[in-house]
């Protein structure tokens, strides 16, 4: 998946796995999301909006819908295709990228009438050995630097504590 998203960049196949420390260094984390069964999901949200800090989110479903993703200006839920996985883009590859990849912003509903239930595999760098800054080969005159150099640990700290949100890499929800 990275060698695709390198190639769709213009830049060498393995670009981005260079930059995210090569496979070896890549860390894989698991999530499971239990939505019970909610007789007013209308006042209820099973996860608020966000943008993962990982570099790809793979989720698994259990073809219950709840997922929505921020489109256009609204929210729109995601069609489940039966055995299919999702893939996100997140705050990482949006930084390596200089914001030609988005981070997908989106949250989980509760269902009426099921259980919902999602497992989300998140690949992320190294906490510190890697700085994730915009790609040399995407820097230019006409496309500056959109995010300021950091570690992985130093985006999370500034993502979860909400420091310095101006100045990029605070990807923002659109209530903010």
């Amino acid at each position: 998946m990275l060698s695709l998203l390198s190639l769709g960049l213009g830049c060498e196949e393995g670009k981005l796995e260079k930059e995210l420390g090569g496979m070896e260094e890549l860390l894989m984390q698991m999530k499971i999301n239990y939505y019970p069964k909610c007789p007013r999901p209308d006042l209820a949200l099973g996860v608020e909006a966000h943008t993962d800090v990982s570099s790809l989110s793979f989720i698994l479903h259990n073809n219950v819908p709840g997922l929505q993703v921020f489109y256009n200006d609204k929210w729109v839920t995601a069609k489940l295709v039966p055995d299919s996985l999702i893939v996100h883009v997140g705050d990482t590859l949006e930084i390596l990228s200089n914001g030609a990849y988005k981070s997908v912003l989106h949250r989980g509903l509760v269902n009426k009438e099921k259980v919902r239930i999602s497992w989300a595999i998140f690949c992320e760098p190294h906490m510190e050995k890697n700085v994730l800054k915009p790609l040399p080969e995407l820097v230019t005159d006409e496309t500056p630097a959109k995010y300021p150099p950091r570690t992985f640990a130093q985006h999370l700290q500034q993502k979860l504590f909400k420091k310095g949100a101006q100045g990029g890499g605070g990807i923002k929800t659109p209530d903010q």
